[in-house]
Formats: C-alpha cells, sequence, structure tokens
C-alpha cells in the first residue's frame, strides 16, 4: 500500500537523502560530474530545500510503502491555472511499483484541488536525454516545448518542456 504525505520542513533530510540516492543515477550519464555536483549542491541543499518550502511555495510529498519513504514530488503554483511539477524521483529499489505514478497523480490531484474546479495545466522541465520521457507521455503529457536554459557556472538544463491539461 502506497501513502502519501505532505512533507514540511521536518522532512528536509528526508527529501536530502533520498535525492542523493537518486540524482546521480538519474544523471549520471547525462551531465558531468562538476555538472551534477553544482546542481545538487543547488537545488537540494538544507537551505534551497527549505526556501522552496518557504518562500517559493513548493509543496512537497514523500510516498511510503509499508512505512517506508519511496520517493517524492514537488509542485509549485505560478498562477491562477498554471502549476509546475519541479522534482519527482523514486529510489531505485522502489521503481516499477507504482510509486512514481502515485506521485504523478498526487501532483495532478494536488493542482485541481488548488484550482477548485477551474481548468488548469501542469508542466515540467525534463532533461531531453533522461530515460524517464516515456513514464510522462504514458501518464498523459505531451511535449510542448523545449530550451537550453542557464542555470550558472557556464552549465545549461537542455530541456523539454512537458504540459498535461487538467479539469
Amino acid at each position: 500500500m502506497i501513502t502519501l504525505l505532505k512533507a514540511s520542513i521536518k522532512e528536509i533530510e528526508l527529501i536530502r537523502e533520498i535525492a542523493n540516492k537518486t540524482w546521480f543515477i538519474t544523471y549520471g550519464n547525462i551531465l558531468s560530474q562538476e555538472q551534477l555536483d553544482y546542481m545538487f549542491e543547488k537545488m537540494y541543499s538544507t537551505a534551497s530545500i527549505t526556501e522552496q518550502m518557504t518562500r517559493l511555495n513548493h509543496d512537497f510529498f514523500i510516498a511510503y510503502a509499508e512505512g517506508i519513504p519511496q520517493g517524492y514530488v514537488s509542485v509549485e503554483q505560478q498562477s491562477k491555472g498554471l502549476f509546475h511539477l519541479h522534482k519527482l524521483y523514486v529510489l531505485p529499489e522502489a521503481q516499477g511499483k507504482g510509486i512514481g505514478r502515485a506521485l504523478i497523480e498526487k501532483a495532478f490531484d494536488f493542482a485541481r484541488a488548488e484550482s477548485k474546479g477551474r481548468k488548469c495545466a501542469l508542466e515540467l522541465n525534463m532533461n531531453r536525454n533522461n530515460k524517464a520521457l516515456d513514464f510522462y507521455e504514458k501518464m498523459g503529457m505531451h511535449i510542448c516545448g523545449q530550451g537550453d536554459f542557464e542555470i550558472g557556472n557556464g552549465y545549461y538544463m537542455n530541456d523539454y518542456i512537458f504540459r498535461i491539461e487538467l479539469n
């Protein structure tokens, strides 16, 4: 049984622990070690996650299977009808067990609930070489654009932009 719980500042170290177990595996064959380290520190330092949760209003949800944390998702409401899925990571040993599906459906449900019945959309940026592309397409998302986004230190995120319209 998969349980999804909203995370608070108390779970920052748990989020960092899951991120550490997934980040380098996910992008190790795509990005240089230097870029991996830079981006991890930029996005997953305690200070960064605290800012995401408090000042930037990212909502994090952690997936538990049999009481054991397996992954997480973070979503931000960017405007009345637009949400951005910033992160969705599942521990390697938990992949293929419905955790990712439960997390993305939580992001969809969160956007619908926050939109209070109005039409809305959820977008995400994903590295163009990420092997999870098929997963997002299976979940009803489609590529609506792409870009090369500068993130500092001379590094870029070379991403597709995925989108889904939600009712």
